[in-house]
Parts: C-alpha cells; structure tokens; sequence
C-alpha cells in the first residue's frame, strides 16, 4: 500500500480509545499510531469520552455542554478518525455510543472517513464489539477502514502502521472525490 508523502501534510487523524480504563490496550494502539504516523501525518488523540455527559437532546440547545463543544470541535478539526474500539458485553463501549449519539444529528461524524479496530490478545476476539461500532457509524454514513482486530503481539505496530497508512489512503481518496 502507498501512500503519496506529499499529501500526507496537513491530514490530521483523531484517535479515540473506546476504552476508559487508564492501562487499556487500545489506548496503546491509538499512541502507536500516533508514533508511527507518516511525516506531515499526525494522530491527535482525545481523551475526553469520560468528559461527555449522557446524551440528553434536551442539553443539545443552542451552546451545547462544554465537552460536547470540545468533542465535536476535535471531530470537525480532523480529516479522519482512528477508533481502537474494545469490545464490552458482544457490543461497543457505552461511553463511545454516547459520544457518537451525541454527533449523530449535528454531522461532525457525517461521511467522515473512520478506520476502526480493537486491540485483542487474540484474532477471533473484538469482532462483535467492531461490528456493533460499524452498525452505529453506518447512522453517519461513515467511511469505514480496517474493522478487523489487531492482536497484541509480534505484529502489533506493522499492523497499525498498516491500518494508519490505509487511512490515509482513503482520505487522500476522498479529497480526490473517488
């Protein structure tokens, strides 16, 4: 997979841990990609799911809560996004279905490219958390990158190099309008 160094300048990637807890493995995948990101490429990562309040549309008035402002401010900042997503109960983490509730109507997440994965100790692992996270994007028409898991391991950071560098590959696309 190539990637054109001269477009790469100026994507900005923003990573999202679907996980709260502090030591989570997906947290490591989405610092990975930050490391390995190409030059002119950055991964910012947001760390404010724990911020956001319940999704209540009767709080979504005219200036909405303070880290729902931030939080789609970062997503509307960013030219794609890189979710590593574990899975909690076969689904996706409440705090990241929140988030996305709460973008879902004022289109911060509308056809964004978004690649999703889960870091797992195993391959078979994750993959009803990603498709419950890929069903929910699809409220957004999102564009969808990766969706496999990413195990822990031996091939950790080739794969998310990978994985980073199809997503540039697919916004460099869009912008192309293919």
């Amino acid at each position: 997979m190539t990637v054109d160094a001269d477009t790469t300048a100026g994507v900005t990637m923003l990573g999202i841990c679907g996980s709260l807890q502090a030591r989570s493995k997906n947290l490591l995948l989405v610092q990975t990609a930050a490391r390995v990101a190409p030059p002119g490429a950055r991964v910012v990562l947001f760390d404010g799911l724990r911020d956001l309040p319940h999704f209540d549309p009767d709080l979504d008035a005219e200036v909405p809560p303070p880290p729902v402002a931030t939080w789609r401010r970062a997503l509307a900042d960013a030219d794609a996004v890189l979710i590593a997503c574990p899975e909690y109960g076969f689904s996706l983490p409440g705090a990241l279905k929140n988030a996305i509730d709460w973008v879902i109507g004022s289109g911060e997440l509308e056809g964004k490219v978004v690649a999703i994965t889960a870091a797992t100790p195993s391959p078979e692992r994750g993959r009803r958390g990603l498709q419950a996270l890929r069903d929910t994007l699809g409220a957004v028409r999102a564009t969808i990158v990766g969706g496999e898991p990413i195990v822990v391991g031996q091939a950790f950071e080739r794969e998310v190099t990978d994985l980073v560098r199809s997503l540039i590959t697919a916004v460099q696309s869009a912008r192309a309008g293919h």
